[in-house]
């Protein structure tokens, strides 16, 4: 079966936050919004997004609620593995050989 592009994971900002948790297990949201220089409306939009697909959990830890974590699902997780599979397959099949 060949992998397909997910159109819940291909916009380039929800597609970098699901490297950044299968890369770093659970990250707060803060630390997300950092490295991705989004304002808080337009991280909560992608973030969302995640969430409905049911790829994303966001969790409260700890006695500070203000603080939000968010991690990959194991749906999520298969769905980003085959996201970046069918990319890998692009690439793959458009790359011209090398004549040495």
């Amino acid at each position: 079966m060949t992998p397909n592009l997910d159109p819940i994971i291909h916009p380039t900002h929800r597609l970098r936050i699901c490297a950044m948790l299968v890369a770093g297990g659970t990250l707060e949201l803060s630390v997300i919004k950092e490295h991705l220089d989004l304002s808080p409306s337009a991280l909560s939009k992608q973030v969302a997004a995640l969430l409905d697909a049911g790829y994303v959990k966001q969790e409260r830890l700890g006695s500070d609620t203000r603080r939000v974590w968010l991690s990959m699902t194991r749906q999520g997780q298969q769905a980003y593995q085959g996201h970046v599979a069918a990319l890998q397959e692009i690439v793959k099949a458009t790359t011209v050989p090398s004549f040495d």
